[in-house]
């Protein structure tokens, strides 16, 4: 990676609820452990999310909780927030839509793009419901899906299929408000002309081109992610509303649009760009380093209901508007089902993320591995309880925290924690120093393509290595006879050990923390891992469990608690 400085995106999430394990596995964990891979190696990052903020589901909620909006975000933005923190999701900054800095970011957007040509205004018909006397925004309609027929569809997507729909498209509409058939009614809109842009836009996703230059490798990008691209290209792009007849959110700041907001869609990726201006002005750096150099690395994690978005809408307006880079990659994700079953909020068929981390004090690492080790990075995957159950006890507990106990215990038995030298070396030690040097870059190159699943295998890949190689030398049997020889393999065991050490810190941050402190490390630099991190002489610490073994009991609450 050649670049030096990386603006990274996690979608922002609506705050209207609670975290789940299906947001963590989309958008938020592979996101962390990218970035922290990048600062690890070195890498200037901007690592930016917060909530959103606005929006038909906001107003939705507060409805239905029978509070105002504001009540509304305060609440899940100060939960999630903490939420994010205590699972070890290290963003630069957690912001929020609802603040002025944003307001005035985004209506300086809408004032430029406007004043660019980029929209057209136009007078259309919309639904209307004459109960609450009211324009309905997407959110506030629902009916049939056009495409899987689910009777639960939106007027933006279909949250079954997938797919991002239009009002009209919705088969026999209801208002979610008062459940009548919704009524025309005239009103005014700025429009984004989406087929304008087809062009370079092709030109862009299909070939990684953008004004004739080379941008980024397409083959890079996920094959659902060009495949959704391609699709409403080919299909031909249509004209979207930028602004909404709503009294929550971002006002329209244009003289004749009283009563008007922008679009959600509009309005929320900006967030992401006002986000980072707060950033920079709290830590002294210039934002524009980070939406404005053609040196930065944008990249965006979502899940894969909001590609369109961050694809086709969001990269629109930013050209249009001029001065910002576009993304290199899009990486995002399928679905995590839940016990064979696709998570669903209003069924409470979910879990949520600080029920966890309160059910499972001090097991937050657990989780990230299990949830990275089956990310739906191709395909929709299914977390189970029985499933993370086996992940820990049998991978993190049996295979990488037997080799680090083991590793240790010895050290502090046969030389008092002093960290012996290495003598011969034999062939098989040779080749187990020759493996180690490979991993830094294998688990590197597979978390440089999002192959999150293939990084974490191969980082147990290692403290599998490190485990065969004690058993086939047994240094417990060769103490009293072979002095040196058991120097040398406890000297390899515990290099093993403080690359793991290195290697683990973007998936399990809190594992490497501990096992950093239990080695006495220093540098924990990326580049150093696979190499002899640990001098002879070196003092560690005395060890501790790095995991906590589950038993089934707790399994059994759990899914009880789900059933219930």
């Amino acid at each position: 990676m050649s670049t030096k400085r990386y603006t990274v995106t996690s979608a922002l999430l609506y705050a209207n609820g609670p975290l789940h394990i299906g947001h963590i596995a989309g958008a938020y964990l592979p996101a962390d452990i990218y970035v922290r891979y990048l600062k690890a190696k070195g890498h200037d990052v901007a690592f930016i999310c917060g909530s959103d903020e606005h929006g038909a589901a906001i107003t939705l909620q507060a409805k239905k909780e029978g509070v105002s909006p504001k009540e509304i975000i305060d609440k899940y933005h100060s939960i999630n927030k903490k939420t994010f923190a205590d699972f070890g999701i290290n963003f630069s900054i957690y912001h929020k839509t609802s603040e002025k800095l944003h307001h005035e970011t985004a209506q300086n957007f809408f004032k430029v793009l406007e004043q660019n040509n980029v929209f057209t205004k136009k007078s259309t018909k919309e639904f209307y419901d004459d109960e609450n006397n009211l324009f309905l925004a997407d959110r506030y309609i629902s009916g049939e899906c056009p495409k899987c027929n689910d009777a639960n569809a939106y007027g933006d997507q279909c949250e079954k299929c997938g797919s991002a729909l239009s009002p009209e498209e919705l088969i026999n509409p209801k208002s979610t408000l008062s459940g009548n058939t919704p009524i025309k009614k005239e009103t005014s809109h700025w429009y984004l002309p989406m087929q304008n842009h087809e062009k370079w836009l092709k030109e862009w996703i299909e070939e990684g081109s953008l004004d004739g230059k080379n941008h980024h490798d397409p083959k890079a990008w996920k094959s659902q992610v060009l495949g959704q691209c391609k699709s409403w290209i080919d299909g031909g792009l249509q004209e979207r509303a930028m602004t909404r007849d709503l009294d929550w959110g971002v006002k329209v700041p244009i003289k004749d649009a009283a009563g008007k907001v922008l679009y959600v869609w509009l309005d929320a990726p900006i967030g992401y760009i006002s986000a980072t201006k707060q950033w920079a002005a709290d830590n002294k750096k210039n934002w524009k380093d980070y939406w404005q150099n053609q040196d930065t690395e944008l990249i965006h994690f979502i899940g894969k209901d909001n590609i369109v978005f961050h694809c086709i809408i969001f990269p629109i307006i930013l050209k249009a508007h001029k001065d910002y880079i576009l993304p290199t990659n899009v990486p995002a994700n399928e679905f995590l089902n839940l016990e064979g079953k696709k998570l669903s909020t209003s069924r409470n068929w979910a879990i949520w993320l600080h029920e966890y981390l309160k059910d499972f004090k001090g097991q937050e690492d657990s989780l990230r591995y299990t949830l990275c080790a089956s990310a739906p990075e191709g395909k929709d995957t299914d977390f189970t309880w029985i499933n993370f159950q086996a992940r820990n006890n049998n991978e993190l507990v049996a295979i990488f925290g037997n080799l680090i106990n083991r590793v240790v215990v010895l050290t502090h038995k046969y030389w008092g924690g002093i960290v012996p030298g290495q003598n011969n070396l034999t062939d098989y030690d040779q080749e187990i120093i020759e493996k180690l040097a490979n991993f830094p870059d294998k688990i590197g190159v597979s978390i440089e393509k999002f192959r999150f699943r293939e990084a974490i295998t191969e980082l147990m890949n290692l403290a599998r290595l490190g485990n065969k190689y004690l058993a086939d030398t047994e240094p417990w049997k060769l103490k009293s006879t072979e002095e040196e020889r058991t120097e040398t393999i406890l000297n390899i065991a515990i290099q093993i050990a403080a690359s793991l050490a290195i290697l683990s810190s973007p998936f399990m941050p809190f594992t490497s923390k501990k096992l950093t402190e239990i080695l006495n490390l220093k540098n924990t630099s990326w580049n150093n891992a696979g190499k002899i991190v640990i001098n002879k002489n070196h003092l560690i610490n005395k060890g501790s469990l790095l995991f906590e073994k589950i038993e089934d009991e707790k399994i059994a609450e759990q899914l009880e608690k789900l059933n219930s």
